[in-house]
């Protein structure tokens, strides 16, 4: 049977509910994916850190209190961050990477990654910015090293739309998609469908949790940029930069813009793309669209995200699910995790 050893860095939502789901399941997976996981090292900027060779309880870990160095109440805990230490001498296998998105240049959540790869150590990833920024790097390092870079969450949360797009459609000749990738945008436009005016909907979007104390990065279309960037250099065979896409936002949606929409039966939407030109190069952005009813995307509401791909041999095909939540996430880096595991079990046939 085989075991994992993992180091979590960032112990937030994501990464406690992937401590949640090992205590509770780990022992389904070995029937079921014929693996185990171990956590080995946790650390977090807030919490402090803990390395545990043998393993951790992570039980424990799940349950314990979100305090400012909350770690060192734990055997050999510290309740200083000690990121390096843990990721290069906790003796894990893979390390799984959730810390906060920098939008600007990806650190220190990059670094992390790069130090894992160097190590020979696999890793997982939710987060954006490494990948948007510095994708083609980290990339070209795991092949070096020989080792896994996955990041299937850090697009659509759990719904595997890389993976999908990657393995099922392979060979269908992708040229584009378009998409719905951010979940608090098109809560906040639903509710304007409601009748709430563009602040009232943000608010009750942060009520629910679905939206930050600052919502610009959501509603005015960066979050989703960074996510454009992800899909069209992953499917497209892009090398976009971020600044290579526009982008605008939300904000200046009014009651009347929605109303006017339903009355010729269309909708707002906040969507990004990418299409491949005849030419060769790729046009990218995000911006609010009018949409048909009849539009593929036009009937996701609330939170839900959704992703519509253009092909030569299919036409569209879309996907839909949750593009964020904390388990969800949590199974995105499982997701990860088990085609590892495959790709591993593959190599050794």
């Amino acid at each position: 049977m085989t075991e994992y050893k993992l180091a979590l860095v960032g112990f937030g939502g994501v990464n406690r509910a992937l401590a949640q789901l090992i205590a509770e399941r780990n022992e389904q997976w070995k029937t079921e994916l014929g693996f185990t996981l171990k956590i080995v090292g946790v650390t977090d900027l807030f919490l402090g850190s803990v390395i545990g060779r043998q393993g951790l309880d992570a039980n424990v870990l799940a349950q314990l209190p979100a305090v400012k160095g909350a770690l060192a109440q734990l055997s050999g805990g510290d309740a200083t961050a000690l990121n390096e230490a843990v990721i290069k001498d906790s003796g894990a296998d893979i390390i799984v990477e959730a810390t906060f998105t920098n939008p600007v240049d990806g650190e220190p959540a990059t670094s992390f990654c790069r130090w894992a790869l160097e190590g020979g150590q696999h890793v997982v990833t939710t987060n954006k910015g490494p990948i948007a920024l510095h994708g083609a790097e980290l990339k070209a390092l795991a092949r070096r090293k020989h080792v896994a870079f996955e990041y299937e969450g850090s697009v659509m949360s759990g719904t595997p739309v890389i993976r999908l797009a990657r393995q099922a459609l392979a060979g269908s000749s992708i040229v584009g998609f378009e998409g719905i990738l951010n979940g608090t945008s098109n809560f906040v436009l639903t509710s304007m469908e409601g009748g709430l005016g563009f602040a009232e909907a943000v608010e009750k979007a942060q009520a629910l949790g679905y939206a930050e104390a600052d919502p610009t990065a959501d509603v005015e279309g960066h979050d989703v940029r960074l996510k454009v960037v992800i899909l069209a250099n992953e499917l497209l065979d892009a090398k976009l930069k971020v600044s290579d896409v526009t982008c605008s936002g939300i904000s200046s949606l009014s009651l009347g813009d929605i109303e006017k929409a339903r009355q010729d039966g269309a909708r707002w939407k906040l969507i990004g793309s990418a299409m491949r030109n005849a030419d060769g190069s790729i046009s990218a952005s995000v911006e609010p669209r009018l949409l048909n009813n009849d539009h593929p995307l036009a009937s996701i509401g609330g939170a839900t995200n959704a992703v519509s791909f253009t092909s030569e041999l299919l036409g569209a095909v879309t996907v839909s699910g949750p593009g964020a939540g904390r388990t969800e996430t949590a199974f995105a880096l499982l997701s990860d995790i088990i085609s590892i595991h495959q790709s591993i079990a593959r190599n050794q046939e």
